[in-house]
């Protein structure tokens, strides 16, 4: 049986993941800006000609400030999601939310 777009979708947000992880399974801040920067350039763009530095804003949120793990990548990422479907309905990019 094939995997379902859903199911490559998930697939690939852990294989993005493990890409910019190191051995103790978390991304830290350095590597989650490559990451942004890779693979979202509109968003952090449109956040920084909103004067949102989006990145150290949820950072600042975390408990240990340093590094973030799977669970954390993933509210960064619904987050994200988020503000992608509000701007489907005509928010301006990188508005709104809770970061």
């Amino acid at each position: 049986m094939s995997l379902t777009q859903a199911e490559k979708s998930m697939i690939g947000m852990i294989d993005l993941f493990h890409k910019y992880a190191g051995r103790d399974d978390t991304i830290d801040k350095p590597g989650l800006l490559t990451m942004m920067k890779e693979n979202f350039p509109n968003f952090l763009s449109a956040c920084e000609k909103k004067g949102t530095d989006y990145l150290g804003n949820m950072f600042e949120k975390k408990e240990n400030n340093k590094r973030i793990g799977f669970s954390e990548f993933l509210s960064l990422l619904g987050d994200m999601a988020t503000k992608y479907h509000n701007q489907s309905h005509g928010a301006e990019p990188c508005s709104g939310g809770s970061l």
